[in-house]
C-alpha cells in the first residue's frame, strides 16, 4: 500500500488579510482558498499550527481554528489527528471523507472485545421478531404494492407517544410525532426542516456525539462548539455563542451526555430554554441514550414551542431495526412529517408493521425491561473493576467516561488496550478539529459478548490503569 507524501509548507507564509473585508476568520479562510487555488499552498502541504499562525498574524487561536474549520468543511483542507492540517488534493473526493461509526470487531479470530459502542444483549428479540413477521406474512389484506404514507403511520405514532409515557415531555400527541429510520436520520430531518440560508450555524457541546457535526456538515452548516461543564452546556457560553454567530439550532443531550454521562439539572435546562427563546434558537434534544427512569422535565416540556426531541429503539430494543422518531415542537408535527416525506416518503412497510405489532403486543416493553436489567448487571461489573479511578457514570446508561490517571495519554492507552485485546474510544473522537479533547476515554457496555469475556476485558483495563507506562515492563 502506497503512503501519501506530505509536504511541509514554507513557515513564512503569512497572508495579507487587509484585502479581505469582513470578520478576520472569513478573511483568513478566503486567503487560504486563494493560496490553494493559486498554487502558493500546493496539495498535501502542511499548514502551520493554529497557535503559530495566530501569533504570526496577531489573531486569536480561535479565529485561526475557525478559518481552518471552514476550509476543512469546504474540502480545501484535511485534518489528521496527531499529524496536523494539510492542503487537500485539488480534486477532492465526493461525499463524506470519514465513516460515521467504526464497524464492530468482536471475538472470532481477532480475540478482541469491542467496547467502542454499546451493544444490546440478546433478550429474545429474534424470536419476537420471527413471530411478528409470520403474522405479517399471513395478513393477506395488507397492501404491499403501493407507496407507504405518513397517514398510514398514525397508529404507530400513537404507540410512540405511549412508549415515551415515562418521560416528562409536556403535552404530546400523535400529531406531534414524525417517524424516521433511526436516530441519525432524525437529526438530518430536523436540520432539513430548521436550517435556512447559505451558511447556517449549528451549536453543539464541545464534546459531543460525532453524528451531530457530520449531519450539520451534510446540510452545509457551520458547526460551533459551546463549552460544557459537569452539568452540561454553560449558559453564559451559550449566550455568547448566540450573540456572536446567530445560530439557528442547538444540539445537546440532557439526560445522558455523550460521552461524559452527565445529567443536566432542571435549573440548567430552564436557563437554556430562556436563552433559546431570547435568540429564537431551535433545540435538538437527543434522548437516544437515556436513563431508565426520569423524573426531571425534558427541554421539550420546558420549551415545547422550539424543542425537537430525538429518540430511537437502537439502545433499548434493536439497532438493526433502524426505527426512530422525533417529538416535534407544538404545532410543528406536520412540518416534521412533510420534511421526512420529502426525504423518504414514509417508513418501509415491513419496519412500520413490525414495530406496530411489537408495541401493541407489549413485547417491545418486555424486551426493553430485560435489556435494561442486563445493562445494569454489566455496569455493576464495570464499576466493581474500575470504579476506584476517575469514572463518570449513571445507572442505566450503557457507557462510562474514564479520565485517565497520571502517566497515561489517551492515544497510548488505546494502543496498549488494543494490544491486550480491548477496544475503547478516545475523547478526541468527540471533539471538533482543533477543539478541546481531555485526557479521557469512553468505555461502552458491550452486552453482545459473553459475561466471561466482558469480565476479562474489565480486568485488563483495571490492570492497565493501575500500571501506567512508567511502571510497565519494557
Amino acid at each position: 500500500m502506497s503512503r501519501q507524501r506530505f509536504i511541509v509548507t514554507d513557515t513564512s507564509w503569512a497572508p495579507d488579510l487587509t484585502q479581505f473585508p469582513g470578520p478576520k476568520y472569513l478573511a483568513l479562510s478566503r486567503a487560504l482558498r486563494d493560496a490553494i487555488r493559486s498554487g502558493d499552498l500546493p496539495a498535501n502541504s502542511q499548514l502551520p499550527t493554529v497557535r503559530d499562525l495566530a501569533w504570526r498574524l496577531q489573531l486569536t487561536p480561535g479565529t485561526v481554528a475557525r478559518a481552518y474549520q471552514l476550509a476543512t468543511q469546504e474540502g480545501l483542507l484535511a485534518a489528521t489527528v496527531g499529524r496536523g492540517t494539510f492542503v487537500a488534493a485539488q480534486s477532492p473526493r465526493l461525499g463524506p471523507t470519514q465513516p460515521l461509526y467504526a464497524e464492530r470487531i468482536t471475538g472470532g479470530a481477532t480475540g478482541l472485545v469491542d467496547l467502542r459502542a454499546p451493544q444490546v444483549p440478546d433478550m429474545g428479540q429474534g424470536e419476537a421478531f420471527r413471530r411478528a413477521l409470520l403474522e405479517m406474512a399471513e395478513d393477506t389484506g395488507a397492501g404491499w404494492l403501493d407507496y407507504t404514507s405518513q397517514t398510514g403511520e398514525a397508529g404507530l405514532r400513537a404507540e410512540v407517544v405511549a412508549w415515551m409515557g415515562d418521560r416528562i415531555l409536556g403535552p404530546v400527541g400523535p400529531e406531534d410525532v414524525a417517524l424516521t429510520h433511526g436516530g441519525q436520520n432524525a437529526i438530518h430531518v430536523i436540520f432539513d426542516c430548521c436550517l435556512r440560508g447559505e451558511r447556517p450555524v449549528v451549536l453543539i457541546e464541545d464534546l459531543a456525539y460525532p453524528g451531530f457535526r457530520y449531519a450539520a456538515r451534510a446540510a452545509r452548516a457551520e458547526v460551533v462548539p459551546v463549552e460544557i461543564d459537569e452539568h452540561g452546556i454553560v449558559p453564559q457560553a451559550l449566550e455568547a455563542a448566540c450573540r456572536r454567530h446567530g445560530a439557528q439550532v442547538l444540539c445537546l443531550t440532557t439526560e445522558a451526555q455523550n460521552p461524559t454521562t452527565g445529567r443536566m439539572p432542571v435549573e440548567r435546562r430552564q436557563a437554556i430554554a430562556e436563552i433559546a427563546r431570547a435568540y429564537d434558537l431551535q433545540i435538538l434534544e437527543d434522548d437516544c441514550y437515556s436513563v431508565a427512569v426520569s423524573d426531571i422535565p425534558s427541554l421539550r416540556a420546558l420549551a415545547p414551542e422550539r424543542v425537537w426531541l430525538v429518540g430511537s429503539v437502537s439502545k433499548t430494543l434493536s439497532a438493526a431495526l433502524r426505527f426512530g422518531y422525533v417529538i416535534c415542537p407544538a404545532g410543528m408535527g406536520e412540518a416534521g412529517r412533510l420534511t421526512a416525506q420529502h426525504g423518504f416518503f414514509a417508513l418501509s412497510r415491513p419496519v412500520s408493521d413490525l414495530m406496530l405489532r411489537l408495541f401493541q403486543s407489549g413485547e417491545a416493553a418486555r424486551i426493553r425491561e430485560r435489556v435494561q436489567a442486563e445493562f445494569a448487571a454489566r455496569q455493576q461489573i464495570l464499576v466493581n473493576h474500575i470504579g476506584a479511578f476517575d469514572l463518570g457514570w449513571q445507572p442505566g446508561v450503557p457507557f462510562v467516561w474514564l479520565r485517565l490517571p497520571l502517566g497515561w495519554r489517551a492515544s497510548t492507552f488505546l494502543r496498549t488496550a488494543e494490544a491486550r485485546g480491548v477496544l475503547v474510544r478516545s475523547a478526541d473522537e468527540y471533539a471538533l478539529i482543533h477543539g478541546r479533547a481531555p485526557n479521557a476515554v469512553r468505555i461502552a457496555i458491550a452486552a453482545g459478548v459473553s459475561r466471561e469475556s466482558f469480565v476479562t476485558a474489565m480486568r485488563t483495563l483495571a490492570d492497565l490503569l493501575a500500571r501506567p507506562p512508567s511502571d510497565l515492563l519494557v
